[in-house]
């Protein structure tokens, strides 16, 4: 498992949560508004960290966190996640992971074995939109999401764990009928966050920016119409 990166307590990335968030490297997109350009290309000047000295933290830690946050990156391209996993919650934690959605033979492993209690799937864009928001093909390219499909109805159909998707809104990448588009395909779900494009140093492509709050509250009220539970996160 290469592990590039380590925030040892967050209030924000496992909701109600005291969490350490575990951020795996490489992923299989490249979104070019992603703001950890360093670990999803594995950058040599991160220094990985070692299971051995993840738990020794976490071990440290028992009494303070009671939840522990895997994102990326992607985690579920690394096979030996379950296992890393189970090691995390023989230690009495709760686990979340974010995920793209592009692995749903790991993610319905992780939910039927019981390794995670809570998933955020991120969906990037409106189908049409898909391959260029992830930065795989360009604006007129189609990508195949039948994994994503998938992933969103494993989620949709179980009644383990909780669950959320969520959006990063890009001015560049996203407009009213995304929006329509987007809630017509997960339309029901448990709930569903828009989150604001925040440029930051580490992001993997400069030029992209954010929508209005005005414009992203006219969003949610597009998204509520099929997905009450639809709120702004972060702004």
């Amino acid at each position: 498992m290469l592990i590039l990166g380590l925030n040892k307590t967050t209030l924000l990335d496992y909701p109600g949560h005291v969490a350490a968030t575990v951020f795996t490297g490489g992923c299989n997109f490249r979104c070019p508004y992603c703001h950890n350009k360093n670990i999803i290309l594995k950058d040599e000047s991160l220094l990985p960290l070692t299971t051995e000295e993840l738990f020794a933290f976490l071990n440290r830690r028992q009494h303070v966190l009671t939840g522990v946050c895997i994102t990326g990156g992607e985690p579920t391209l690394n096979p030996d996640l379950p296992h890393l996993i189970r090691q995390i919650k023989e230690l009495g934690f709760l686990v979340k992971l974010d995920t793209n959605g592009s692995n749903p033979q790991m993610l319905h492993h992780l939910i039927h074995t019981g390794l995670i209690d809570h998933c955020a799937m991120d969906i990037k864009n409106a189908p049409e939109k898909y391959a260029v928001t992830v930065g795989l093909a360009r604006c007129h390219d189609r990508l195949d999401l039948t994994a994503i499909g998938e992933s969103i109805q494993i989620l949709m159909q179980q009644r383990l764990i909780s669950y959320e998707f969520r959006t990063t809104i890009v001015r560049e990448f996203h407009d009213e009928s995304d929006m329509l588009a987007i809630s017509q395909w997960i339309a029901g779900a448990e709930a569903y966050f828009l989150q604001s494009y925040v440029h930051s140093a580490g992001v993997l492509c400069d030029g992209y920016h954010a929508h209005s709050e005005e414009t992203l509250q006219k969003y949610v009220s597009i998204c509520r119409k099929l997905i009450p539970n639809t709120l702004l996160r972060g702004v």
